[in-house]
């Protein structure tokens, strides 16, 4: 089984599920590398990480269990029996539909718009490739999203600033934001505190990776992680990167 995300911290998250992992960064290489992974055998797939809160009543560190991945007017349903054991294992976790987008969503008009739309809970960037890629390869997929910026607050330009192609955090470029922008210091610090409470929901959810069904005789293909980060260590920390689904 291969597990996607965004962003680097997400990755060192999951990293824990001693599981292959593809971090997509701005998503360039993400079709080319899950093609290459699926050619080298695969089970299953999972996205796994942040969103942007689509329907009003999720607070930040709410868990979606994806039922199925919407993209323009395609539909992806999620493996049934796979989704449901991660509800079970997951305390708190809602079951609903997740939007994906080439890009972040980040004002509350953009945001209920789409839910208006889609009728969907959360957005993120990365599920509706995963969805595209497993439908195309006859692999069941699933996903594990958590709320960062709920649907009433719009992410600040420093917050979307921050992330790198790679999926990194670029602390300069925040600060050269916020100096540049100043009033938005107050919207970061709120976004901040949002993003910790979803990465407190991806610390406890990263145990529900290693259970899943993963393909016998995996080998990891070129470009994918399959080490384990040093988290037995690691401290909750605000991280601005866990704010852009």
């Amino acid at each position: 089984m291969i597990v996607v995300v965004g962003l680097a911290f997400e990755a060192r998250i999951a990293a824990d599920s001693g599981l292959p992992i593809i971090c997509s960064g701005d998503g360039r290489t993400l079709t080319p590398d899950l093609k290459r992974a699926i050619a080298s055998g695969c089970s299953g797939l999972i996205s796994f990480g942040v969103a942007g809160g689509l329907d009003p009543r999720l607070k930040p560190g709410t868990c979606v269990v994806g039922s199925a991945i919407i993209t323009g007017d395609v539909r992806h349903e999620t493996d049934r029996p796979w989704s449901q054991r991660l509800l079970e294992a997951m305390p708190g976790a809602v079951h609903g539909v997740l939007v994906g987008t080439d890009g972040p969503v980040c004002t509350p008009a953009d945001k209920h718009a789409l839910n208006r739309e889609t009728g969907a809970l959360a957005v993120d960037t990365e599920s509706h490739m995963v969805a595209l890629a497993a439908a195309g390869h006859g692999l069941p997929m699933a996903a594990i999203r958590v709320i960062a910026d709920p649907a009433h607050r719009a992410l600040p330009e420093a917050a979307l600033t921050a992330i790198r192609a790679d999926g990194t955090t670029d602390l300069l470029a925040v600060l050269r934001s916020v100096m540049r922008r100043p009033h938005q210091l107050p919207a970061l610090m709120r976004t901040a505190l949002d993003a910790r409470a979803a990465r407190v929901t991806l610390l406890r959810g990263r145990s529900l990776l290693a259970p899943l069904p993963a393909a016998a005789g995996y080998r990891p293909a070129p470009g994918l992680s399959g080490e384990r980060g040093a988290l037995a260590t690691e401290t909750v920390q605000p991280d601005l990167s866990s704010a852009v689904g």
